[in-house]
């Protein structure tokens, strides 16, 4: 569920609420990488000490801690989460504006090596001979260190006419 901007000018003073204001969304495309990264420190940071006070005020109120001469009460540690939660919240839209950025960054480097390669390419000669006609000479014949093999023609079938013959005979 999303939280106003008018419940976040009521739970932040002016000065948290200007940083705050530059997460959201026409502030935030405005801001360079430096300042985004910055910005997110400082939210960070801020989320941090409210969590810490928070959970020092369940310490105590457990009787774990001393408060440190802070009262815990109900209401302030509730508006304390609350306020934490919009730190977080702006955290999380620097953060994924952040990773945006960086991704655009990664792409527009991604796109200039596509260009060089493919320049490289294009520049470099063809590696195959040219589609043309050419003299056919054939294979030549290599030698085979086998030897050859000679059969008398008259030899060719005379395997077969044995058997067949054989079998004649048998079933006779």
């Amino acid at each position: 569920m999303g939280v106003g901007i008018a419940s976040e000018r009521r739970l932040l003073s002016e000065d948290e609420l200007r940083q705050v204001k530059l997460s959201h969304y026409p502030d935030l495309n405005g801001l360079d990488a430096e300042s985004m990264l910055s910005l997110a420190r400082w939210l960070r940071a801020q989320r941090g000490r409210i969590r810490d006070i928070v959970a020092a005020r369940r310490r105590a109120r457990r009787g774990k801690a001393t408060t440190g001469g802070i009262e815990a009460a109900q209401s302030s540690e509730r508006g304390l989460a609350a306020k934490k939660q919009v730190f977080a919240r702006a955290l999380r839209r620097v953060n994924a504006r952040f990773d945006r950025f960086r991704l655009a960054k990664r792409r527009d480097e991604v796109r200039a090596n596509l260009a060089i390669a493919v320049k490289r390419k294009g520049s470099g000669g063809r590696h195959h001979p040219a589609s043309e006609r050419t003299p056919r000479h054939g294979m030549r014949p290599t030698d085979s260190g086998r030897r050859a093999l000679r059969i008398e023609p008259s030899e060719i079938g005379r395997a077969s006419q044995s058997v067949k013959e054989a079998q004649a005979r048998r079933d006779a």
